[in-house]
């Protein structure tokens, strides 16, 4: 199995820019099984940083996602066997590294996570702009860029784990509302409710950093 390393910087809307094909996977699969164990470096390279992306986000830790990242590797391929194509491989992996993360971050609530590298201020500019529902990223909408970004990461870390997986899949990873369903294994519209729960405390969270004209949009 491929070993190199997860990459330190995470990209921009991974998810979003290169989606999956099902069936090259249902091949890589097939091969795996026949006895190509090789093969599944290719499933790695596939998703290894959009899995990371994702593991750092919902963690909190950027050094703890390589380790989680890694073992939902681990597990996916000890499990490769009962694989099923009923669902893609793609949504089963991240079932994995999500509940992987999210069970890292209950045994972990008391670990000081420290926030301020370049991709956790990209992933508050990202939630900010959905909380103020803005698509324009002037500096004069809000009245510190910083202190919103700093009040944003702050408030992700405080939402409990079901809205932070919801708002970390939905909001910065890009999946569909029937993806996200089949990773956290809930109805539609639990994820649609969540999300909007979410989306709501975050909105309160970063009014005070808003100009009133943009509070009231």
């Amino acid at each position: 199995m491929n070993r190199r390393p997860i990459h330190r910087r995470a990209e921009k809307h991974a998810a979003q820019d290169a989606r999956p094909t099902a069936q090259e996977d249902v091949q890589l699969i097939e091969r795996i099984k026949s006895g190509e164990t090789e093969a599944y470096g290719e499933l790695v390279n596939k998703y290894q940083d959009r899995l990371f992306n994702t593991c750092w986000r919902i963690s909190g830790h950027l050094e703890d996602a390589r380790d989680l990242t890694q073992e939902a590797f681990l597990k996916a391929y000890e499990k490769l066997p009962t694989f099923r194509d009923q669902s893609s491989f793609y949504t089963w992996i991240y079932r994995v590294a999500v509940n992987l993360a999210l069970s890292h971050r209950r045994t972990n609530k008391r670990r000081r996570l420290i926030i301020g590298d370049q991709a956790a201020g990209t992933q508050a500019e990202q939630l900010a702009e959905r909380a103020t529902q803005s698509k324009d990223d002037c500096p004069d909408q809000v009245a510190d860029q910083a202190e919103l970004q700093q009040t944003i990461a702050h408030a992700l870390q405080e939402l409990d784990d079901q809205h932070r997986a919801v708002v970390v899949l939905r909001d910065i990873e890009g999946f569909g509302y029937e993806e996200i369903a089949e990773i956290l294994e809930i109805p539609q519209g639990t994820v649609k409710s969540r999300l909007h729960r979410a989306r709501m405390t975050l909105r309160a969270a970063i009014l005070p950093s808003l100009r009133p004209e943009q509070a009231q949009s």
